[in-house]
């Protein structure tokens, strides 16, 4: 306890110290400055002095030579007017009456006789006194004290900086590296703790251990990786990664950001990088972890700036340090993560530096149940909670989406006093993560309501006609954030490479949210816009991208032209005025086709449509089973299951139909094993006619 808190008792005394030293410092300069501006002495000049002389204004004169200048003071008989904004310009135009006065006069004989000869035709008499002793001492604080003014400022400048960043409070230490050292063995996190990433972890053991039993692969001749780059969209998992890996190999752990290389000093980030590498090679077997590497890592030369900048020497500095510096035995491993590699210098991604790249991407359904299970640890669930359910509609959810959402759960649980989370907190812990919190009190009129429901009908019934539509898990018109109502469609299996078909359906399902509220009321509002840009870049990405397009064929045409990368500045696109025609004509014509059939299957269930948005401005939500059962029988499940149940009947109308189930035997003869109906009426007349 008393090691933890010496360092910051002896920051504490140095902060004051500091201060007390700035203090002191402004005391002195501001006394120097403007200790001698007193505000009743006038200045004057030696012009105006022999003027005042002449004139008898001045009742006595004192000369007090000096090595350079002969200091002049005096009294007026009669008190001047003086203006104080020479002296104190923060005073304005103030005016002061002074009679006392200064002036400095050159030491020559000519200047001192006109001087004596004026004051005495005046009957003034002269007195002069010796030379001051302290003049050198004045002209030596004259240089010091600006000097230590400066310099106090200075230090508490970059004492501040460094605080702020962790330096310590050394005005020097700007150059050190700011990187956070976390002890490995200490480290809490394993790989037991980071769900949903199988394949990925399986990449990262082999560098474990490496860092566990080195000479294995030394005897072996085995080049280990020095450096990995872990690369994904964000919220996957990567910086848990790095952590497992110094977590599971026991190793010291430096983290940094790639942002704090960068400082507004040349030379800074190349200083803190080769610091960096340095105390990674005193603790080594190390690793070091660069968060949002792209930061100082971009390809050089992007822009139009020049190429000799802060940003490109941090990055030459961290070029030399990866190149070879693991052969030593003293392993040092890089482990780095960006959302951003089409950005980085390839100098930095050849083998050698990071040659091991591990796309961290979404996880699947089964991932995505892990996660929640390792989220879903120190949360109390109810029994109706399927985790399974949760993760097959969340597809696309990252790891972080995966924890709000759990979390938000929990909020809304919290908020109505429960002790549990259910299956309906984690629906509308879902549906805040998406879209934001529910505004039922937003006031809408019922024209609004009513356009609203025939919206998402109209999404829904799109969705459940087509056959590769996805399945209408959710529909509902409850205003949450920007949005009037959603309808939530998911496939029953997940598509990693979906097909034009399923593309064209997607299309189709997006316009008829629009296509609801034409055909039924023949207007169009803006509610279809997200819709209408999404199907656009649909539309666009198969025409220009996935090569799907008969007319263009399979050619790309969207290529990465990004100024800021450095590449092809000034170029916007890479093909012609008339291809870029016929790609607006082809994005059309697909979008065109999708209205068609959205609005043709619509038309065909307009009775099914008319239901589920009626059920919707009742119920306001529906789920899976009630808009299946809408779509089957117009009706919700519950109406549709008393329906089918038939009314009970009387005990007449029970006896009635058991005496009508009765078969009459009597006709029924028995001849070699088979049944032959006779009538008993023509038997009669064959035995009469006998």
């Amino acid at each position: 306890m008393n090691n933890n808190k010496q360092p910051r008792q002896g920051n504490f005394v140095k902060n004051i110290l500091m201060w007390v030293i700035l203090a002191i410092v402004v005391v002195v300069g501001f006394n120097f400055f403007f200790g001698t501006n007193h505000a009743n002495v006038d200045k004057i000049s030696y012009s105006q002095l022999m003027t005042k002389l002449s004139d008898d204004d001045i009742k006595t004169v004192t000369m007090q030579p000096s090595d350079s200048l002969i200091t002049v003071t005096g009294e007026y008989k009669k008190p001047v007017k003086v203006d104080n904004a020479a002296s104190f310009p923060l005073l304005g135009n103030s005016t002061t009456e002074v009679k006392q006065f200064q002036a400095y006069i050159i030491p020559t004989d000519s200047i001192i006789k006109d001087l004596q000869d004026t004051a005495k035709s005046n009957d003034i008499k002269v007195n002069v006194i010796q030379a001051s002793s302290s003049g050198m001492w004045v002209q030596i604080l004259s240089y010091i004290v600006p000097m230590l003014l400066f310099v106090g400022i200075f230090w508490l400048m970059m004492g501040g900086m460094n605080r702020g960043g962790g330096g310590g409070g050394n005005p020097m230490s700007f150059g050190k590296s700011r990187a956070k050292q976390q002890d490995g063995k200490t480290s809490k996190v394993r790989f037991a703790d980071v769900a949903g990433s199988e394949e990925e972890k399986q990449e990262l053991v082999e560098v474990v251990d490496f860092l566990k039993n080195p000479k294995k692969y030394h005897d072996l001749g085995a080049r280990i990786p020095a450096g990995v780059l872990l690369e994904g969209p964000p919220g996957t998992g990567k910086t848990l990664l790095a952590k497992a890996v110094a977590g599971e190999a026991g190793v010291p752990f430096y983290s940094i950001s790639g942002s704090d290389f960068v400082e507004m000093f040349v030379g800074v980030g190349a200083s803190r990088v080769r610091d960096l590498f340095e105390n990674a090679k005193k603790t080594a077997p190390s690793i070091i972890f660069i968060d949002e590497i792209d930061a100082v890592g971009r390809q050089r030369g992007a822009g139009l700036g020049g190429g000799n900048d802060e940003r490109e020497q941090t990055l030459n500095q961290l070029l030399v340090e990866m190149d070879g510096f693991q052969d030593d035995g003293n392993s040092v491993i890089v482990i780095a993560a960006t959302n951003r590699s089409d950005v980085l210098d390839p100098a930095l991604l050849r083998p050698g530096r990071f040659d091991r790249k591990v796309l961290v991407g979404a996880p699947d359904v089964k991932g995505r149940e892990a996660v929640l299970k390792v989220h879903a640890k120190n949360k109390p669930l109810a029994s109706d909670v399927d985790l399974h359910n949760v993760a097959t509609q969340t597809p696309g959810y990252v790891g972080a989406d995966l924890e709000n959402v759990l979390n938000e759960a929990a909020l809304v649980a919290a908020r109505q006093n429960k002790t549990e989370i259910n299956a309906a907190d984690i629906d509308e812990g879902m549906d805040r993560a998406m879209a934001g919190p529910a505004k039922k009190d937003r006031i809408q009129s019922m024209r609004e309501r009513e356009i609203v429901a025939y919206h998402e009908a109209g999404h829904a019934i799109v969705g459940l006609v087509l056959e590769n539509g996805s399945t209408v898990r959710k529909v509902t018109v409850v205003p949450r954030g920007r949005i009037g109502g959603y309808m939530l469609a998911l496939p029953d299996e997940e598509i990693m490479q979906p097909t034009n078909f399923h593309l064209k359906d997607q299309l189709a399902s997006l316009m008829g949210g629009r296509l609801g509220e034409e055909i039924v009321f023949g207007v169009a509002t803006p509610g279809a816009s997200n819709d209408i840009e999404k199907a656009t870049q649909i539309a666009r990405s198969m025409v220009t991208e996935y090569g799907m397009s008969k007319k263009l064929g399979m050619v790309s045409y969207e290529g990465d032209h990004q100024v800021f990368i450095g590449r092809d500045y000034g170029q916007t696109k890479t093909y012609s005025e008339a291809t870029a025609v016929m790609i607006d004509d082809e994005v059309r014509r697909i979008l065109g086709e999708a209205y068609d059939r959205a609005k043709e299957a619509i038309e065909t269930h307009r009775e099914q449509h008319k239901a589920i948005a009626e059920a919707l401005l009742k119920y306001e939500t529906l789920d899976a089973k009630q808009i299946m059962s809408l779509f089957k029988t117009g009706k919700m499940p519950d109406e549709a299951a008393a329906a089918e149940v038939p009314e009970p009947k009387t005990f007449e109308e029970s006896l009635k139909d058991a005496n009508a189930n009765v078969e009459d035997f009597s006709n029924i003869n028995i001849y070699n094993g088979e049944e032959e109906k006779t009538d008993s009426k023509p038997a009669e007349d064959a035995e009469d006619k006998e």
